[in-house]
């Protein structure tokens, strides 16, 4: 293992997100700040509880969930197209690092951006609505998980899409929308029975329901399955990603 070209490579990704915070971090704060106002002040007027819970409190796990995983992607997915765009990656495969190490750099750099939104995110309803964590130690490391998962899954991304358009369309056609179906802003008890059965093919159902159990101690699903499943997620998107990244097959355009 090449510790030292690791670690500049960590560096180097940690240090791209960091430098331009305003683009990485404030948005991500920002946005879940106006869900708060708009969906949980507001519907908290006709939806006063879900599960015993206040309709607020009941939607921020969703938020920290959806914001980690949002970035965690968004940051290796850009970051590896960027290099290919400009080809740089060439140049970087060069380098006395192997496939296994260059993938990890990129994982660690895109799991730390998630991991700091989710945090902040955190923070954020903790200061604002008093929101209650149960488990603590529990949250932190779920939301590290699910960064890894994600960024890993971002990578993966990133390794197979050759234009900003294709790294839209599997973005905002798969991503965006399991977020949103996922059980954020509602508990799928809520739904018909039919709409349940289709909420349980969605990955991203377990790890909202999952972190909420953290936080809230209330889930729709049995805490086990969501972090076997945020695990499970973990280990296929990271084998993956190292798997193409060794293959070379996808880092030329």
């Amino acid at each position: 293992m090449n510790w030292v070209g690791l670690w500049t490579l960590i560096n180097r990704e940690v240090g791209r997100f960091l430098s331009v915070y305003k683009q990485t971090i404030l948005p991500g704060i920002i946005s879940s700040g106006l869900y708060i106002v708009v969906f949980g002040f507001t519907l908290e007027q006709r939806i006063s509880h879900i599960d015993g819970i206040p309709y607020t409190l009941f939607i921020l796990p969703g938020l920290i969930m959806m914001t980690t995983l949002t970035n965690a992607t968004s940051n290796t997915a850009s970051s590896m197209l960027q290099m290919k765009l400009l080809q740089q990656l060439p140049d970087l495969l060069t380098a006395p690092l192997s496939g296994l190490e260059i993938s990890l750099a990129y994982i660690i750099g895109g799991t730390l951006r998630g991991f700091i939104n989710g945090l902040m995110v955190m923070l954020i309803g903790i200061l604002l609505i008093d929101m209650p964590v149960q488990n603590p130690l529990g949250t932190i490391g779920f939301i590290f998980l699910v960064s890894w998962a994600f960024a890993s899954m971002g990578l993966l991304l990133g390794q197979l899409a050759d234009t900003w358009d294709h790294l839209a369309t599997m973005q905002n056609f798969f991503l965006t929308p399991l977020s949103f179906l996922g059980g954020i802003f509602y508990s799928i008890k809520m739904l018909p029975s039919w709409a349940q059965t289709i909420s349980f093919f969605n990955p991203i159902y377990y790890m909202i329901n999952g972190i909420r159990h953290t936080i809230l101690g209330v889930s729709d699903s049995d805490p086990l399955i969501s972090f076997f499943m945020a695990l499970s997620m973990t280990i296929l998107f990271s084998l993956s990603a190292i798997l193409v990244m060794n293959s070379g097959k996808k880092i030329k355009l």
